[in-house]
């Protein structure tokens, strides 16, 4: 193990300690072991039943010498508690956590828990959209560079239980969700913000919770850190103007010279010194151009321009992202289901050369879809809708048709493989499939993944 006093304080502290685990899925797995291992009482809380988890989720439960808490009260049982990890989908302003906290339990997560301890640099990118290829960029580029490198987060890695490996001279990569960030008491020593804009309003209490939550990311900075955002948003800009805690690095479409990121005349530069070209960018459309100069900005200062345009010329993209599944026929099916917001959507159809046939809707999160009609007009041939935002995508692009006088023939589904059919059946040569929903997938599926895989499945049998 390497020198890590943070660690060692806190391994000794955990011994015989009583440690509630909120949430249980394939990822908090290792956890249980991690605290297990190091003498800890662990107690499972979750709110399904045992016969509803995964098979191998359900033999570790079984074979674990841990306590069960399962069911509608899975909340109820923190008494005697020293230590609870929530489940970053569990809000922390629930009673059963404010009574917990008040009998002296400490409230904390897997990710705060990892950072308070991590001897390494941390970088950290949060944002509405464009959070993941960033962090995958961010990881590849400092591998390429020579870094010894660690990755997880909201991207599906948990960290703590390998805090025993990561030395002083590594780089630790996450992506950071606003569910994560939320009330999150440790800042990570690079901070991204890659734009900001309505989300996750099912969960938060306003826009402006939303907001907050992801500024945790920089809120616990110092002058030795730093702050990289985006100069076109106005949210993340305002944010960046008003940083006094670490240096700012903006990135900009626009010419904003000095030590930022910028695109001029096709070339990302870092300051004054050319960095790659958008034309040696493997994966296309402007958000991609911005998840790079998000990523320039993070790391610029510590790769080489070589190390950028190498994955820039040979990554080809995080799946889920505008993946080519299949062509057929001459007609290309495109699976975008990472895009669960109508602004990650818009910037997915805007980097096609063609108007499209697309597929949307899904779980509502409360989010605005009147901006989005504009968009459908803009860049479809033909929408087909379904699940529970499927009427409001159709309103809004009902409304964005009647002010412009313009048709677009829409077609309502009830299912998804309906839906795929549907869109199947209206397609012909050269044209573009895309399954981007502008919504979460919890109304049909368990996450993003499940519905992209479905998508490709039913188009592989087409």
């Amino acid at each position: 193990m390497t020198d890590n006093t943070n660690y060692t304080v806190f391994k000794e502290f955990i011994e015989g300690k009583k440690v509630a685990i909120v949430g249980i899925g394939v990822s908090n797995l290792p956890l249980i072991q991690f605290f297990l291992d190091r003498g800890a009482w662990v107690m499972c809380c979750d709110k399904k039943p045992l016969d509803k988890f995964d098979k191998k989720t359900a033999r570790t439960l079984k074979s674990a010498h841990v306590e069960l808490r399962l069911g509608d009260d899975y909340l109820d049982h923190f008494k005697g508690c020293d230590i609870i990890l929530r489940s970053p989908g569990i809000r922390v302003d629930r009673p059963e956590f404010v009574k917990a906290q008040k009998d002296g339990a400490v409230l904390t997560s897997e990710m705060e828990l990892f950072l308070s301890m991590c001897p390494a640099k941390t970088i950290g990118i949060t944002g509405s959209d464009g959070k993941t290829t960033t962090t995958t960029l961010v990881y590849e580029i400092l591998k390429k560079a020579g870094y010894n490198c660690f990755v997880g987060g909201n991207i599906g890695n948990p960290l703590l239980y390998r805090i025993e490996e990561i030395s002083k001279d590594d780089v630790v990569v996450v992506e950071l969700s606003s569910f994560q960030l939320h009330n999150m008491r440790v800042s990570t020593d690079v901070a991204v913000i890659t734009n900001i804009s309505p989300n996750h309003l099912d969960y938060h209490t306003d826009y402006q919770e939303y907001i907050d939550a992801k500024s945790s990311i920089y809120a616990h900075q110092t002058d030795k850190n730093k702050l990289v955002v985006n100069f076109d948003n106005d949210i993340t800009r305002e944010i960046g103007e008003k940083n006094i805690l670490s240096k700012t690095v903006f990135f900009s479409k626009d010419d904003i010279g000095k030590d930022n990121v910028y695109l001029h005349k096709d070339v990302i530069y870092l300051g004054d010194e050319p960095v790659i070209k958008t034309s040696d960018i493997k994966i296309r459309g402007i958000h991609n151009v911005e998840n790079y100069m998000a990523a320039i900005g993070a790391v610029g200062d510590m790769v080489s321009r070589e190390d950028v345009r190498d994955v820039a010329v040979n990554f080809g993209g995080v799946a889920h992202r505008m993946e080519l599944v299949r062509e057929l026929d001459g007609i290309k099916y495109y699976n975008d289901s990472i895009a669960s917001s109508p602004t990650r959507t818009a910037a997915g159809l805007r980097a096609c050369d063609r108007k499209v046939i697309l597929i949307a809707g899904g779980y509502d999160k409360h989010i605005p879809y009147d901006e989005f009609g504009d968009v459908v007009v803009d860049c479809v041939k033909h929408l087909v809708v379904l699940g529970q935002t499927g009427p409001a995508i159709k309103e809004a692009t009902e409304n964005a048709l009647a002010n412009r006088r313009e048709s677009l023939p829409i077609t309502e589904c009830t299912t998804f493989e309906e839906a795929v059919a549907a869109a199947n059946a209206v397609a012909a040569e050269g044209d573009y499939v895309i399954l981007s929903p502008a919504s979460a997938s919890f109304d049909m599926f368990k996450n993003f993944e499940e519905r992209g895989n479905l998508f490709k499945e039913i188009v592989s049998k087409l």
